[in-house]
């Protein structure tokens, strides 16, 4: 085989690739000896017709297109190897040349990674995040652990008050006439949750159990059931329990219930140590970000519109797998938003930008650093995942194909050159 790089524009390059007609010859033979069994050719059992003949009968290509199909792949392969490319795309292939007793010649045209000029990264100014844990954000976590812990109380004593849960049975009416989806049986509400319509809850605070209080409303303007939008209406409502949530007394007895702490004391220590660690981690995944922002916008780089597509393709992917855990999937969530596949990918296209733009500085500048994932980075990595999924580093190998492999060293070299930039990065 034979290749030459006839053209190279932009991101575009155009490979020249000769199959000898000796071995294209050979790739004729077995397809004729895969498909001879199609043919049925009168004076031969089927299958036993000679290839002569089927050539004489059907045309002399007719076994052309399946063998440039056995052929065309390894060869481009091949192609692309000896003269060191890295395609971003699938290639668009036109036969120049096919003959009987001739060789083989084709064009590949294909979309390559771009060359990426880098601006300065070393020395970037950045100013120093820090969050710093306050008294009200200790009180905020404890409050929310009294709120996991509460319990609801049934009260039949006083009537409804802001932040009561009730449960209601009601009808909608527009005029006289009830509207469709207006209507529900033992729904529960929080008084003051804004869970229904401007002014519904509010109507609600002094009613008492056995109560049927007219609600009065106004639907926005806004509102998505275009039929009620701007309309007013009366909701006819029953309440039919009440119930409020009582919170756990904020002691030592309360920590021992919810944690292996004896002391409210320890309790709190535990959680200022955990929301310290928190906001470290923030603020050091803020200044990693900032960093890489500013190396990125001093980035010169012809991304091609394929490598945009992909990785808008990449996005779309793992969105979907985010609303299969909420019982969904792409075709639902855009039938239930009333939005097309199209728009979507509009709405991703700058993020999928950005994101194929600092993939492409982070694996420049990498390479010029001489940033490398060494076999013990890859092992100490293997099991921090075992560690996390509870399993052997062994058992976790086994369940590894050879590509995972290279797909987490890729990961800890990106981290590493992250690493770099933020270390040689100048923080005010």
């Amino acid at each position: 085989m034979e290749s030459t790089m006839v053209k190279k524009e932009g991101n575009k390059v155009t490979l020249q690739i000769t199959v000898s007609n000796e071995e294209f010859k050979k790739a004729v033979h077995q397809s004729y000896l895969k498909n001879r069994k199609k043919f049925n050719l009168p004076g031969f059992r089927k299958g036993k017709a000679p290839k002569k003949i089927i050539e004489m009968q059907y045309g002399e290509g007719v076994f052309y297109e399946d063998a440039i199909n056995m052929v065309l792949p390894g060869k481009y392969d091949e192609a692309v190897k000896e003269h060191k490319l890295e395609p971003v795309d699938r290639p668009d292939i036109d036969i120049e040349e096919i003959e009987k007793d001739k060789d083989l010649l084709f064009t590949a045209t294909v979309t390559v990674k771009p060359e990426v000029n880098l601006g300065d990264y070393k020395g970037i100014e950045v100013e120093k995040v820090e969050y710093n844990v306050t008294d009200e954000d200790l009180e905020k976590e404890i409050e929310k652990m009294r709120e996991m812990n509460s319990r609801l109380v049934n009260i039949e004593d006083r009537p409804v008050q802001k932040d009561d849960n009730v449960i209601i049975d009601y009808k909608g009416f527009v005029g006289e006439e009830q509207f469709e989806g207006g209507t529900a049986e033992n729904q529960t509400l929080v008084i003051g949750s804004n869970q229904f319509i401007p002014g519904f809850e509010d109507q609600l605070i002094g009613g008492n159990i056995g109560d049927e209080i007219e609600v009065k409303v106004t639907f926005p303007e806004d509102y998505h059931a275009k039929n009620l939008a701007g309309k007013d209406a009366v909701f006819k409502v029953n309440i039919k329990e009440i119930k409020f949530k009582e919170l756990p007394e904020l002691d030592d007895e309360f920590a021992k219930d919810v944690s292996e702490f004896d002391t409210l004391e320890e309790l709190k220590n535990d959680i200022k140590v955990k929301l310290e660690e928190d906001a470290k981690d923030r603020a050091e995944k803020e200044l990693r970000e900032k960093v890489l922002d500013k190396v990125t916008e001093n980035v010169e780089v012809d991304i091609p519109e394929a490598m945009v597509e992909t990785e808008i393709d990449n996005m779309l992917r793992d969105f979907n797998f985010q609303l299969q855990y909420q019982g969904l999937n792409l075709e639902k969530y855009l039938e239930f938003t009333n939005g097309k596949i199209e728009d979507l990918r509009k709405q991703m296209k700058d993020d999928a930008y950005n994101r194929v733009k600092t993939s492409l500085a982070l694996e420049a500048i990498g390479e010029k650093e001489n940033v490398e994932a060494t076999d013990e980075d890859l092992e100490k990595e293997l099991e921090k995942m075992a560690e996390s999924h509870k399993m052997t580093v062994e058992k976790l190998k086994e369940s590894f194909k050879e590509e995972n492999f290279g797909y987490i060293k890729n990961n800890i070299k990106v981290r590493k050159t992250i690493d770099f930039l933020v270390e040689n990065a100048k923080i005010a």
